[in-house]
């Protein structure tokens, strides 16, 4: 068997971060090789789906990789057009335009609207259970690859199981709310047309520019307080979360089931907040007390299908810490992984 190459110990670059995130496992070329025709990524824009694309192109070169978004940001489809992706600019909130989209055997669903979502409502729904509706309809004779969120579960009492594919679900406010909306979506057109598929629920995937990993070392770095009232967390390194979305496509159900994706330890924020703090030479300033609950997933399934992610918890730590400290570039977007009564 051959060895899994060493991990880099530091990013010294956007370009270097990116080119590593889009390095595709063995792993991962066979699983597409199970699978043809072209992909086409719905929601291509936003934080995972430009190294998600590239990933998909790298692993697959001969394949088509088509990225669909508004590109509001016209330096996103440059880059991705620089990657062999072909790009598409399109409003997913017009009907008619995703009915002129090109067919595609295979989809991969990475739209939504989440922060902001509390101040309007109605965009929110809209995003993510009317258009995957309208989606699901359209691509009927496709598999699909739908992106939720952990979200969907209720708080759990830290130390007692995590909750399972199988587990009830109580998603709170309209974000996750509406995100269970777009999974029964999903799952009604994949029963309806015998519409392979999977429901890829993620939380928190880590990217040095964004998770919340980089949210508490950037607050330990300004010497912040950082509040741990939501006391613990589940993190999973992006590369390995969009290795699995993509390796869903050669593992879908008829109808679409539910998948897990995240790391498989509970996570103490006030441990990764010291760490951090040791890390960056600045002591965390900690405030609030852990409550009995968190949001958590158990990703036991994922990892019987595809192994445990490749990047551990210190190595993740180690990168992050190194980003914030040399000011690393950010996406300036916040998990709010804090928040406690569903509202983004």
């Amino acid at each position: 068997m051959t060895a899994a190459p060493a991990l880099p110990r530091r990013f010294a670059s956007v370009e270097e971060l990116e080119a590593f995130l889009a390095t595709p496992s063995p792993a991962l070329v066979a699983d597409l090789e199970k699978v043809e025709g072209d992909l086409l990524i719905l929601g291509v824009a936003g934080k995972m789906g430009p190294t998600l694309a590239r990933l998909a192109k790298n692993a697959s070169p001969k394949r088509r990789v088509i990225g669909v978004a508004r590109f509001s940001d016209a330096e996103v489809k440059e880059r991705l057009e620089s990657w062999g992706v072909e790009t598409i600019a399109c409003d997913l909130l017009d009907r008619a335009a995703i009915a002129a989209l090109p067919e595609a055997p295979n989809l991969i669903f990475a739209a939504g609207h989440k922060f902001g979502a509390s101040g309007n409502t109605p965009l929110t729904w809209a995003m993510n259970t009317w258009v995957p509706s309208v989606v699901a309809e359209r691509y009927q004779a496709s598999r699909i690859v739908a992106f939720s969120t952990g979200n969907v579960y209720p708080l759990t009492r830290v130390g007692t199981p995590a909750p399972t594919e199988a587990s009830p679900l109580g998603p709170m406010g309209d974000y996750a709310q509406s995100c269970l909306g777009r999974e029964r979506m999903f799952e009604y057109f994949s029963g309806r047309y015998r519409t392979p598929g999977r429901i890829f629920r993620l939380n928190y995937a880590i990217d040095m520019r964004y998770g919340v990993l980089f949210d508490i070392a950037s607050k330990v770095k300004r010497g912040e307080p950082v509040d741990v009232t939501m006391g613990h967390v589940n993190v999973i390194w992006q590369g390995d979360a969009n290795e699995q979305v993509l390796r869903c496509l050669a593992h879908c159900t008829t109808p679409a089931t539910p998948l897990n994706s995240t790391g498989l330890e509970a996570l103490s924020v006030r441990s990764l907040a010291t760490q951090l703090g040791e890390r960056l030479g600045t002591p965390a300033k900690i405030v609030g007390r852990e409550a009995e609950t968190a949001l958590l997933s158990d990703a036991s399934e994922a990892a019987r299908l595809f192994g445990a992610p490749s990047v551990p918890v210190a190595t993740m730590l180690d990168w992050v810490a190194d980003w914030v400290a040399h000011d690393g570039a950010s996406l300036g977007k916040p998990t709010k992984f804090e928040v406690r009564d569903g509202t983004f």
